[in-house]
């Protein structure tokens, strides 16, 4: 983004303004001393450019992992140089709620970026013992952002609560707080995805426009209608960017938060300690020891006769109940029982030869003459 210099902006009180038009002109109230010009020497316009620069090769590095040494060096150059943007900013009073849009100057438009994008860079530190604190920092910035943007009628939106809703308002199921609850949540979820859908769609024509704007804006052939233009997309796209980022910050939040809290209800309470169990015995498995438990011997057990030869075998030695010995039969009425089923077995067979004989000389349909068969 092109370095602009800031236009004359008078104070609220009448007081002259500390910052002047013109590229030669240093941002302070008095005059720096030699030590401290070359450091307090730069314009706010300058520095406002180099954090945008910044932020620019962050979104289009093809850095494998953010966590790089060589990416966070660039975060922590960016939020040094924005924050003490954001200061110089704050010490001129460049903002007012009792002022309209159409009262501050063009060139001071992009200045409203400012806490959006320490928000944003915010959000690029990957320390997670401290991701929380930077999680709720950014929080806080976008959400002053949107509310300077709001007072100045920038957009039509719904600004978020200042802070972060807690586990008890926000965590539950629809089935515990009641199916009217229930029913307000998918009325919920319907207005914000339908809020993102809207969202998108703005997204996509602010980026269009200020395409169109860019080149003339960065060359510095812009007149002043383009420069407020530019500017005041940038700041509408950067209020979808915010809504946004406010969101899914919000879900980190909760997650960290119930992940610390559950922490805390597993660790044992302050001054106890937990009981210590005696150590278990160490157990080997082997092969051989498993195989003799299955089969009773250490090598395989195969079998060596079907059911079938089992079953006759138990039931010659008389072992099955069904096939034992009647109780009180004697031995000659058992001789008796065998001669009188050897006699009936040769009287069956002479029956079946005779039946064969007979057959044999009467034909199928012998005799039947009636029917002709």
């Amino acid at each position: 983004m092109a370095a602009l210099s800031p236009c004359p902006h008078k104070m609220a009180d009448g007081a002259e303004p500390l910052v002047t038009s013109g590229r030669d002109m240093l941002v302070a109230g008095s005059q720096p001393s030699m030590a401290e010009g070359a450091e307090e020497g730069q314009k706010l316009a300058e520095l406002l450019a180099v954090g945008w620069q910044l932020w620019e090769e962050l979104e289009t590095d093809t850095a494998p992992s953010s966590g790089s040494p060589a990416v966070q060096e660039k975060v922590r150059q960016g939020l040094d140089v924005l924050r003490r943007v954001n200061a110089m900013v704050a010490q001129l009073e460049l903002f007012s709620e009792n002022e309209d849009l159409e009262e501050i100057a063009s060139s001071d438009l992009k200045y409203l970026l400012l806490p959006a994008l320490l928000g944003a860079m915010t959000l690029k530190q990957v320390d997670m013992s401290k991701r929380l604190e930077h999680l709720e920092s950014a929080r806080t910035l976008f959400w002053s952002f949107l509310k300077r943007c709001k007072s100045y009628g920038l957009g039509s939106f719904h600004l978020p609560p200042a802070t972060s809703p807690t586990a008890e308002d926000g965590v539950g199921s629809p089935a515990r707080r009641g199916p009217a609850a229930g029913q307000d949540e998918l009325v919920a979820m319907a207005t914000s995805r339908q809020a993102k859908i809207e969202r998108y769609k703005q997204k996509k024509e602010l980026e269009n426009r200020l395409a169109s704007l860019k080149n003339a804006v960065d060359s510095g052939q812009a007149d002043e209608e383009q420069i407020r233009a530019f500017y005041i997309l940038q700041t509408q796209k950067w209020i979808n960017t915010s809504l946004e980022e406010i969101e899914s910050v919000d879900q980190e939040i909760a997650i960290l938060r119930s992940r610390g809290t559950a922490k805390q209800s597993s660790a044992p309470p302050h001054g106890t300690s937990r009981q210590v169990r005696p150590p278990m015995k160490p157990f080997i498995l082997t092969r051989d020891a498993v195989q003799n438990k299955v089969f009773g011997a250490g090598y395989p057990s195969l079998p060596v006769m079907t059911v079938d030869d089992w079953y006759d075998q138990r039931r010659r030695q008389g072992v099955l109940s069904g096939q034992s010995t009647p109780a009180g039969l004697t031995d000659e009425e058992l001789q008796k029982q065998e001669q009188k089923e050897e006699e009936d077995d040769e009287e069956a067979l002479q029956k079946a030869r005779n039946m064969d004989d007979w057959k044999d000389t009467h034909p199928r349909g012998y005799g039947n003459r009636h029917n002709m068969g």
